[in-house]
């Protein structure tokens, strides 16, 4: 398993917008072969920082799923979306491997 884990330099006015647009994504990551995690806010702290996580059984499937949103237009859509409201001002991408071993039941039911 490879987990996509994504820091975003978000613009603070526009949390809402940035909001609407992980919620675009957590469907599309789903249903097309990966388990989202989740995108997490800015809560306490810096307001201009977000993240985001999700999981494909390899590195492998998250290429094939790379290729794939290029050309769906939901994806396009999405990236449409951020790129018009400006709500996304950088990222960085980062790609771990997830370690459950003494993880409980419970725990593991994030993944």
């Amino acid at each position: 398993m490879t987990t996509c884990f994504i820091k975003y330099i978000i613009d603070p006015a526009k949390i809402a917008d940035f909001e609407h647009y992980g919620k675009l994504w957590i469907d599309l990551v789903n249903e097309m072969g990966g388990l989202h995690h989740g995108y997490l806010l800015p809560h306490e702290g810096a307001n201009n920082i977000g993240y985001a996580s999700f999981s494909f059984p390899s590195l492998a499937d998250y290429e094939i799923y790379r290729n794939k949103i290029q050309n769906t237009p939901r994806c396009l859509e999405a990236f449409k979306y951020a790129n018009d409201t400006k709500c996304i001002i950088s990222y960085e991408r980062n790609f771990l491997k997830p370690v459950f071993e003494g993880v409980t039941d419970k725990a593991k039911l994030f993944y």
